[in-house]
């Protein structure tokens, strides 16, 4: 749906809409307030994440453990906040992105007059030349002209929210400026930047919870998912193509994959046999497991850890999303750039921010000693592409089965999308909860999941 249709349908309710997604991601995170920058705010329960994780978080972004989940907050605070933006500003709106260590949130816009509308919201206000959609029309002429022939020297391209501009890096100059006049793209809107990069396909040693692909090379699993009744995994789709043959970390038959796009994209998901068994978790590396409980999508600017056999545990941010990159192969489109360091090995695991899925790791340029640039895959668009679902804490398979079933049926009389007053009572996985703010049900975030909406009685 275009951003123009969605400008319609949102104005009617208007800043109502950025309330609610405010509210929403209050209830996610346990943070009531909807400033961004709030440090007032509790952060998010120490139980919330990982040690691994906030391990990592240290290391990599130099953040001890309060200011770990007090960012991870505001930046599912920035998240919803972004998401109403984007719909009630519609064809104005020019992209958003967090910045600095307390993740605070700023929105373009191409409409001075909507600036009020920004900073209601509690985002601050950018008035930009260039809306969103016109640079990723620019984009797409790009993507297009790829697929007919992959530029030589030309490694990665893509919309820049902070520059307003589409970036192209490329090996030199002059090879950027021939594929912009082999694409046929107005200049005006394009920075052409040197860059070095060498980026490739990350599948040919070892992944992260490893699988053998026809007994030849490895890749790591990037999520549990189901579809109806088949388990399988997501991964990504240079690791194998329809009908390649999996062994698991056990080295015993563990599946087949059903489906795989590379290049164009990079996903895939494979079909397990019934000895495996999904779970909503990523290999923590000693650490302690990561649960997964939802897969909602993280703005420009933050923090995003990855898993994989390699190379463990690593974080960094999200620079760019929606990229475009050219393997050897050929040119991924669609992928999110991120500062976070892979080597060969770690391609098709998992990229999560606190406990919410990113994506899959696609590919990317240097390594984990002197640092480098990494793409993955969204994963919610990949779970779109195949019907899949994604196993997740609250609403999909359990880490472990009840001992005794619950009475009710899964997720009980709660259900997404029906709107929920204050001192409402529902029943979720065989417990009864009280709605402590009023709000509207959202996938994902489940009375069990979200403390600071459902009180359990």
């Amino acid at each position: 749906m275009e951003r123009t249709t969605l400008r319609r349908r949102a104005l009617a309710v208007g800043t109502a809409t950025v309330a609610v997604g405010a509210l929403a991601l209050a209830g996610l995170t346990g943070v009531a307030s909807a400033d961004p920058a709030d440090t007032t705010a509790p952060p998010v329960s120490a139980d919330s994440l990982s040690p691994g994780m906030l391990a990592a978080l240290e290391r990599d972004l130099g953040l001890d453990a309060d200011a770990a989940r007090s960012r991870i907050a505001n930046e599912y605070r920035a998240a919803a906040v972004a998401a109403g933006l984007e719909k009630s500003l519609g064809a104005s709106f020019a992209g958003a992105r967090v910045s600095g260590a307390k993740a605070a949130l700023t929105v373009a816009t191409t409409d001075a007059s909507e600036a009020a509308r920004i900073t209601d919201a509690g985002a601050r206000a950018e008035v930009v030349g260039h809306s969103l959609d016109r640079l990723e029309g620019v984009k797409k002429t790009l993507d297009k002209a790829a697929l007919r022939t992959a530029p030589k020297d030309v490694p990665v391209w893509y919309v820049d929210v902070e520059a307003n501009r589409v970036v192209v890096n490329a090996a030199s100059t002059a090879a950027g400026q021939a594929f912009l006049k082999a694409a046929g793209v107005d200049s005006g809107l394009v920075t052409v930047a040197r860059s070095a990069e060498q980026p490739r396909a990350l599948a040919d040693i070892r992944g992260g919870d490893a699988y053998y692909m026809n007994g030849s090379g490895r890749c790591s699993v990037g999520f549990s998912v189901t579809r109806g009744t088949q388990n399988g995994f997501a991964t990504a789709g240079h690791c194998g193509r329809v009908g390649t043959t999996t062994n698991g970390v056990n080295q015993q038959a563990q599946g087949t994959f059903q489906g795989s796009t590379f290049p164009g994209r990079d996903i895939a998901w494979v079909a397990t046999n019934a000895n495996w068994t999904p779970r909503p978790l990523v290999n923590g590396y000693g650490r302690g497991d990561v649960t997964v409980a939802g897969s909602t999508a993280s703005v420009v600017g933050a923090s995003v850890c990855r898993s994989g056999s390699t190379t463990g545990w690593h974080c960094g941010t999200i620079q760019q999303l929606n990229t475009s990159v050219t393997y050897p192969e050929g040119t991924i489109s669609g992928v999110t750039r991120t500062s976070v360091c892979a080597e060969p090995g770690d391609s098709g695991g998992s990229y999560i921010s606190g406990s919410q899925a990113q994506g899959v790791t696609s590919g990317g340029s240097g390594n984990c000693s002197s640092g480098g640039t990494t793409y993955f895959q969204p994963i919610n668009p990949l779970l779109q592409a195949y019907g899949l679902t994604l196993v997740t804490s609250g609403g999909g398979t359990p880490t472990d089965p009840p001992t005794t079933p619950p009475t009710d049926p899964p997720g009980g009389t709660w259900a997404a999308g029906t709107a929920y007053a204050a001192g409402a009572t529902v029943t979720y996985g065989g417990a009864t909860y009280r709605c402590l703010q009023a709000h509207t049900a959202q996938p994902g975030w489940n009375p069990a999941d979200v403390p600071a909406l459902w009180q359990r009685v």
